[in-house]
């Protein structure tokens, strides 16, 4: 008796013991069908395609295990429905994905390439002040890096506020002449 003579049980029954013949039966009455219920509602031809012919490599790999709740036609369409969900849900997430790496791409800021840049020119400017003359570099590093006042300073080194206030001026006039030519090359 031809397969195409079985009922969707009788096929179900000779799938689940690997008959090859009861699968391609089931195959040829089931994928045109699926195929445009699909199409119905995802437009798209190619992964209408992959996801009909998806469903049926799934079905013979699990054949064995599978258990049909309702009708074998019920089980296929099912299995179409969810199928076309979780497509639908994985181009939104991409979508999504791709619209945030826009976003970022147009306003965000490159952290990591700030941050090596701000490291050389730290590293630039630190080395530019252990270039200056050791009295004019402790004068300039108390006012800068340990944030004291002229007064404070002046007192810490025995010096008038007069000579701080100078020494830093030319301080900052050296750093901003070196540190200019250097940070136009660098940068």
């Amino acid at each position: 008796m031809p397969y195409k003579h079985y009922n969707d049980q009788e096929l179900t029954a000779l799938l689940k013991s690997g008959d090859q013949l009861a699968y391609a039966e089931i195959y040829h009455r089931y994928h045109a069908a699926l195929y445009i219920h699909a199409f119905k509602r995802l437009q798209l031809r190619e992964e209408c395609r992959d996801l009909v012919h998806e469903l049926f490599t799934t079905l013979w790999i699990k054949r064995e295990e599978i258990t049909f709740k309702s009708t074998l036609s019920g089980y296929l369409y099912t299995s179409v429905r969810n199928k076309i969900f979780d497509l639908l849900a994985k181009q939104k997430l991409k979508k999504t994905y791709i619209q945030s790496i826009q976003d970022f791409a147009e306003n965000g800021l490159v952290t990591t390439d700030y941050l090596v840049r701000q490291n050389q020119l730290k590293a630039i400017i630190d080395q530019e002040i252990a270039n200056l003359p050791p009295r004019t570099r402790q004068i300039f590093e108390l006012s800068r890096k340990n944030f004291l006042s002229h007064q404070e300073i002046a007192k810490v080194l025995n010096l008038s506020e007069q000579t701080v206030k100078t020494t830093i001026n030319n301080a900052l006039r050296v750093l901003r002449t070196r540190l200019g030519s250097m940070l136009f090359l660098s940068l």
